[in-house]
């Protein structure tokens, strides 16, 4: 169940370190900006529960929301808030 200040996910990739593509990008070549908010997400592999920050980057003038953290050390999961 979702309090006030988390917002539903999908799982959107995951990966090493200073390695992932999101947005068509790699994500850690941009400014992260906390915005507040958490989202309560599955690890797709163990199926562990984790509560992730939600982030916002701005990339070529459009901005991006996406939640992310990480599962364990060095390995950082992704997701995108769902539609409506």
């Amino acid at each position: 169940m979702y309090q006030d200040d988390y917002y539903p996910a999908l799982y959107e990739t995951f990966g090493p370190d200073g390695q992932c593509k999101l947005f068509g990008v790699n994500i850690f070549d941009y400014d992260w900006k906390i915005t507040g908010k958490r989202v309560k997400v599955q690890d797709p592999v163990y199926h562990q529960e984790h509560t992730f920050e939600v982030w916002q980057v701005e990339i070529n003038g459009q901005i991006h929301r996406f939640a992310a953290g990480e599962f364990s050390n060095c390995v950082w999961g992704f997701y995108l808030e769902k539609d409506g």
